[in-house]
C-alpha cells in the first residue's frame, strides 16, 4: 500500500468538514505524528485507521426551548459528538459556553481519543454540550435549562453507552440537576449514566480537584526526568476556573508558588503566590457567574493587568488553564526569553500550533493536553468503577490511583515522543501512544 501524504490526507478532512477551522487544527496536528509513524510500520499502513478516527459515529443535534424567569421561551442548541467506541463507552465533558458549536465539539472529542487512549482505562470518546451561557442566569433558570437538555439527551447515554461528565460551565450543581433530570425519565438511581456527581450519591472524591491535580503530577514527573521537581518554582497558571483552582491547589502542596490567573477582562500578578484562603476564593469568583478576576486584584491588593495575558511574567513554569489557542507565538517568544522551564497544557489546545514549533525549536518542553490534562477522565473512569462495584475508594486511594496514571502517561508520551539528542516532543509521544491503542483495537474487532 502506497504510503500516506499528509497533504492529501488534510485535504480530504478539510474538503469533507468545511468551515471546520477548529476542528481542522486539532487534526493536523495529530497527524503531522502519526502520518510518518504510520508509514513507517506496516502493519498500521494497510489500513485506514487515521481516515475512519477523524469520522465521528454518531454526532447528534437538538433543540433545547426552556422559559426564563420571566416566562420568556428561551432556544439553544444541544449536542453530542460520540466519536469512538472501540475502547469502550463514549466518555466526555458537557460544556455550556457560548462558543460551543459543532466544530469545537468535534475537536474536543477528537482530542479526546486519545486523552482517554493515554489514561489505559476502557473509555471511548465524547463530547458534548450548548451554546447556553450560564453567566448571568439564575439557579432556577440554570435548573430549567439542564432538564430541557437532558430530556433529549437522555436518549442517547448510558452506563454501557455513553458517559458524560463536566466541562466548561457545567459543574457540579449543573451535573446535579442534569443527573436528577435522568433518573426521572429512566428511573435509573445507579449514576453510572454521568460522572463528576456529588459525592454523597454517587460521586468521587477529588473528581473536581483531579485536572488540576492531574496536570500537576505530569509537570513534577517531567521535571523528575530532568533531575528536577516542582518544590520552590514559580508557576504562572491562566484561568481561574476547576482545572486552574485544582493546578493551584496541588502545585501548592507540593511547594510551588502559582503568582498568576487569569480571566476574560485580564490576569493578576500575586508575588506573594495564591495559597490558603485565596484558593477557596477561586471558588468564590467562579460561582458569582461574572467570569472575571479582577476582583481577587481588589481583593488581596495583588496587581491586575487589563485585557492581557500572564505569559509576560517571569516564571519557571507555564500552565495554560483557560481555553483553546490563548496561547500564541508572541505570547510563546516572551516564556522563551524569560527561560521557562516547561509549558504543561492545562486547557485543551490552548497554544497554537505556531507557539508548539517555537517551544520545540527551543527545546522548551511542551505538553499537550490530551496528556497532561487526562487526569479529569482518569478519575471519571475511576468513578464508574466505583459505580459499578457499589464501593467507595478514600482521599488517598484515588490520588494515589491518579498520580500512578499521570506517571505511565508521561513514560508513554517518553517513549514514542524521545527523539536522538535526548529531547522529548511530548506532543509526538501522546499522539503516537494514543494512536497505538486505539488502533490495535481497532484492527482486532474489524471496525475497519
Amino acid at each position: 500500500m502506497k504510503e500516506l501524504k499528509l497533504s492529501d490526507f488534510l485535504n480530504s478532512v478539510i474538503e469533507k468538514n468545511p468551515c471546520e477551522k477548529i476542528f481542522h487544527q486539532s487534526v493536523a496536528e495529530v497527524a503531522s505524528s502519526i502520518i510518518p509513524f504510520i508509514n513507517n510500520h506496516a502493519r498500521y499502513r494497510n489500513y485506514k485507521l487515521l481516515q475512519s478516527i477523524v469520522e465521528p459515529e454518531r454526532a447528534i443535534l437538538f433543540k433545547v426551548p426552556w422559559k426564563d424567569d420571566l416566562g420568556r421561551l428561551q432556544i439553544n442548541k444541544g449536542y453530542r459528538v460520540e466519536m469512538s467506541s472501540a475502547l469502550g463507552p463514549y466518555k466526555g465533558g458537557l460544556r455550556f459556553h457560548p462558543s460551543v458549536n459543532l466544530d469545537s465539539l468535534k475537536f474536543l472529542a477528537f482530542e479526546q481519543i486519545f486523552k482517554n487512549s493515554l489514561t489505559s482505562l476502557p473509555l471511548g470518546s465524547g463530547k458534548g454540550g450548548s451554546d447556553f451561557d450560564p453567566k448571568g442566569k439564575t439557579e432556577n433558570e440554570i435548573m430549567k435549562f439542564c432538564q430541557s437538555f437532558m430530556i433529549e439527551l437522555h436518549r442517547y447515554i448510558g452506563s454501557s453507552i455513553d458517559v458524560p461528565a463536566g466541562d466548561i460551565g457545567v459543574g457540579g450543581r449543573e451535573i446535579g440537576f442534569l443527573f436528577g433530570q435522568y433518573s426521572r425519565l429512566t428511573k435509573n438511581k445507579k449514576g453510572g449514566a454521568l460522572t463528576g456527581k456529588g459525592f454523597g450519591w454517587g460521586g468521587s472524591i477529588l473528581r473536581p480537584e483531579a485536572t488540576g491535580y492531574g496536570v500537576v503530577y505530569f509537570t513534577d514527573a517531567l521535571l523528575s526526568a530532568r533531575n528536577n521537581s516542582i518544590q520552590g518554582k514559580r508557576v504562572a497558571v491562566s484561568g481561574f476556573g476547576n482545572v486552574a483552582w485544582g493546578a493551584t491547589k496541588k502545585a501548592t502542596e507540593l511547594g510551588a508558588k502559582v503568582i498568576t490567573l487569569s480571566g476574560p477582562d485580564g490576569y493578576v500578578y500575586d508575588p506573594d503566590g495564591v495559597q490558603g484562603d485565596k484558593i477557596d476564593y477561586m471558588l468564590e469568583l467562579r460561582q458569582s457567574n461574572e467570569d472575571i478576576i479582577q476582583p481577587y486584584a481588589k481583593k488581596y491588593g495583588a496587581k491586575f493587568y487589563p485585557n492581557k495575558r500572564p505569559w509576560e511574567v517571569k516564571a519557571d513554569i507555564a500552565i495554560p488553564c483557560a481555553i483553546q489557542n490563548e496561547m500564541d507565538e508572541n505570547d510563546a517568544k516572551n516564556i522563551i526569553q524569560n527561560k521557562y522551564l516547561c509549558v504543561v497544557e492545562g486547557a485543551n489546545m490552548p497554544c497554537t500550533l505556531g507557539a508548539i514549533k517555537m517551544f520545540n525549536k527551543a527545546k522548551i518542553p511542551h505538553t499537550p493536553g490530551k496528556a497532561s490534562n487526562a487526569g479529569g477522565v482518569s478519575v471519571s473512569g475511576l468513578e464508574m468503577v466505583q459505580n459499578s462495584i457499589h464501593l467507595r475508594w478514600t482521599h488517598e486511594e484515588i490520588d494515589q490511583r491518579l498520580k500512578l496514571i499521570m506517571n505511565n502517561i508521561h513514560d508513554t508520551c517518553e517513549k514514542y515522543g524521545k527523539a536522538n539528542d535526548g529531547y522529548i516532543d511530548y506532543t509526538k509521544g501522546a499522539n503516537i501512544g494514543g494512536f497505538v491503542r486505539i488502533a490495535d483495537a481497532m484492527i482486532q474487532q474489524g471496525l475497519v
